[in-house]
């Protein structure tokens, strides 16, 4: 039996991190999402390991693998840390051109809202 492509739990191929393939990971080690569901954050802890899998859009991607008895718990989010966030994604969804918050998160490719992205392309 052949082992796995990204099978590399000492780490000699991928620059001393330990690597396995998508969904081999040992118990215990958790990428920032699982942790973050479980109400925890990696906590300043270097990375344990990694799980690689090939994209479908070409090339590897990896995801970097946390120890979960290193972890800490979420920073509670404090009134001011609420208002300052409030605050930057209600930028995000008013227009430089008419200046009116649109309800929606500006495409950034277009950095105006619809609206005013068809009327210039109208003009154009």
């Amino acid at each position: 039996m052949s082992r796995p492509r990204h099978w590399d739990p000492d780490g000699t191929r991928h620059g001393g991190t330990p690597t396995y393939p998508w969904r081999m990971a040992p118990r215990g080690l958790f990428t920032r999402r699982q942790l973050r569901a479980k109400g925890l954050r990696p906590g300043g802890q270097d990375v344990a390991a990694q799980v690689m899998w090939r994209s479908r859009y070409g090339g590897t991607r990896p995801a970097y693998l946390y120890r979960l008895a290193l972890a800490k718990p979420v920073r509670p989010m404090t009134p001011a840390k609420a208002a300052a966030l409030a605050k930057a994604n209600r930028a995000r969804r008013i227009c430089p051109a008419c200046g009116q918050d649109v309800g929606y998160v500006l495409p950034t490719h277009l950095d105006t809202c619809l609206n005013c992205a068809d009327t210039t392309a109208l003009v154009a």
